[in-house]
Order: structure tokens, then C-alpha cells, then sequence
């Protein structure tokens, strides 16, 4: 079987419904790791297109007045995570001697939301395609990886799902991520993992205005609508019940729209990715990574933060 038709088989099976967000990560990865990518270009646009749809189509399941609570609590702590973890990132991109643009980039993807903030920021700060290729393999490379261990640290550790649900969306990188890891961990964990992570993702908007100030660039700023339509699709849950019966459907296909989304994203890692991202890159985003998820942790155990 040539890898085209590997290709849709796996895209098929990811949407039956039968194999699990990590799984269909994991399968992506190998697909990556074990054939050319036939489709690799209209792959990663249909990935950006999914994940937004399917997050929409999560919201369908929300209640309100969680998203409410859990939103803004998590503006409060992404608030202060972001800014630390963007200090932190710059002095460690600057004392290990990487790119600028690189070292910047990998900054704010993990400190807001992967692969969305890197692909918003790049054309701001005029990054080539080398600065973009060594971010984003090094993002969605620490994304796999918390994707598959996360769930296991929770159970580990005993979290609740309010916990894991906001641990998730403070320390892993990219919405499809978290959402792939709370959907893993409990339906409680999902609403307030999606919720927080919309809510740290937001700062993309002003930390764009802020690039653009700051480096005089005239690239448009682009607002994150999905945000805006979750948002509306949880009020239509909360307080149009009459229409509840089409609500399950859209959530079910938001599920199923993010086990695609990760089996494509998938898709996307493979040797050619780690050849470009070198060593020291990928050491500057896995100790960013690796404090920001064990400080947040600590004061989550600690009750220091919680929803």
C-alpha cells in the first residue's frame, strides 16, 4: 500500500470514532517517522482548520456559567504564567546563543499556545523558514510528548479533574493538546482545560500589538474568532435547550474533528523535522517546557491556584 493510501486509512480511521486522541497522535507519528508525507502542505491547513472547528463544536457541550468561572479564574493565572515563562525563554534563548527570531518564537509558543502563537507572530517579526521550521517542530514534538504523558502524571498524582483540567491548559503548548489530553483525563477536565487554554490563548491578540510596536512592523494582527464562536456555541447550549437535540451531534463531531486533527498533526513530525530542529533549540523549549509544567503543577498540588 503506497503511503496516499496509508494516508486516508488512517484519516478514516481516526474519524470512526474507534481510536482515542493520543492514539491517532501516536499513529500519526508513525506514519510521519515511516514514509514520505504525501500531503504534508494541505495536511497542516486542514490540521489549523480542524482544531478551529472542532473547539467551536466542543462548545456545543459547555455550560456557560463554567466557562464563565473557569475563564476567569485562568486569565488570572495565564496572566502570570506567560509572563514568566517569556522572561525565562528570552534568557534562555539569549545565554544559549540561538537565533533571535527562533529563540523568540519558541518563547511565546510555549508560553501561549504553540503552533497558533508562532504562526501569528512569524510574519510580525518577518522570521524566515528556518526560524518557522525549528519552532514549530520543536512545539509539536514537547505537544506529543505531554500529550501521552500527561494523562498518565494525573492519575499518578491523583488529580481531580478541575486540576488536571487546568494544569493541562497552563503547561502543554497547542489547544489540540490540551483538549486531546483532558478529553483523555474526563469530561470535567475537558471544559476547564479548553476554557483556560481559550483564555491563555487570547494573549496572543496583545503580545501581537506588542511585537508590532516593537519592531515597527506593518503584518496584520489576527484575531482568534474561534474563541468567540466557542463562546456563542456555549451560550446556545446554556440557554437554548429547546435545541438541545442538534447540540450532541456538533459536540460528537467535535470530538471526532480533534482525533483527526491529531493524527494529522502527527503527521507532520518526522527525522527530516528533527534534523532541522538541532540541539540546542530543542533544549531551550524542553527546559522552558519542563519548568513551567513543574512550577504550575507544585502550585496546583499546593492549592496555591485552582479553579
Amino acid at each position: 500500500m503506497d503511503s496516499k493510501k496509508i494516508f486516508f486509512v488512517g484519516v478514516i480511521i481516526a474519524a470512526s470514532g474507534l481510536v482515542s486522541p493520543p492514539l491517532a497522535l501516536l499513529a500519526g507519528i508513525v506514519f510521519g517517522f515511516s514514509v514520505a508525507h504525501p500531503y504534508r502542505a494541505e495536511s497542516h491547513s486542514l490540521a489549523k482548520f480542524l482544531l478551529q472547528a472542532s473547539v467551536i463544536g466542543l462548545g456545543f457541550g459547555m455550560n456557560l456559567h463554567e466557562v464563565i468561572h473557569a475563564g476567569r479564574s485562568g486569565f488570572v493565572y495565564t496572566a502570570i504564567s506567560i509572563t514568566f515563562a517569556i522572561a525565562l525563554g528570552l534568557l534562555l534563548g539569549k545565554w544559549m546563543k540561538i537565533a533571535p527570531k527562533a529563540s523568540f518564537l519558541i518563547t511565546c509558543g510555549t508560553a501561549i499556545c504553540g503552533g497558533s502563537a508562532i504562526a501569528a507572530l512569524a510574519p510580525i517579526t518577518d522570521a524566515s523558514e528556518e526560524d518557522m521550521a525549528v519552532s514549530l517542530g520543536t512545539v509539536f514534538t514537547l505537544n506529543a510528548v505531554a500529550l501521552l504523558a500527561f494523562p498518565l502524571i494525573g492519575w499518578w498524582l491523583h488529580f481531580t479533574q478541575d486540576q488536571f483540567g487546568l494544569w493541562a491548559a497552563l503547561a502543554i503548548h497547542d489547544t489540540s493538546s490540551v483538549v486531546g489530553a483532558a478529553a483523555k483525563y474526563g469530561p470535567q477536565a475537558l471544559a476547564v482545560g479548553t476554557t483556560v487554554k481559550l483564555a491563555r490563548a487570547l494573549w496572543i491578540v496583545p503580545l501581537s500589538f506588542a511585537t508590532a510596536m516593537f519592531t515597527k512592523s506593518k503584518a496584520k494582527v489576527q484575531f482568534p474568532w474561534f474563541i468567540l464562536l466557542f463562546l456563542l456555541a456555549a451560550v446556545a447550549s446554556t440557554y437554548l435547550p429547546s435545541f438541545s437535540s442538534m447540540y450532541m451531534p456538533l459536540n460528537h463531531l467535535g470530538k471526532i474533528g480533534l482525533t483527526v486533527t491529531l493524527f494529522l498533526i502527527g503527521t507532520g513530525l518526522s527525522r527530516e523535522t528533527f534534523r532541522q530542529v538541532g540541539v540546542r533549540p530543542m533544549v531551550q523549549g524542553v527546559v522552558l517546557w519542563v519548568v513551567v509544567a513543574t512550577l504550575s503543577l507544585l502550585a496546583i498540588r499546593s492549592h496555591l491556584i485552582g479553579i
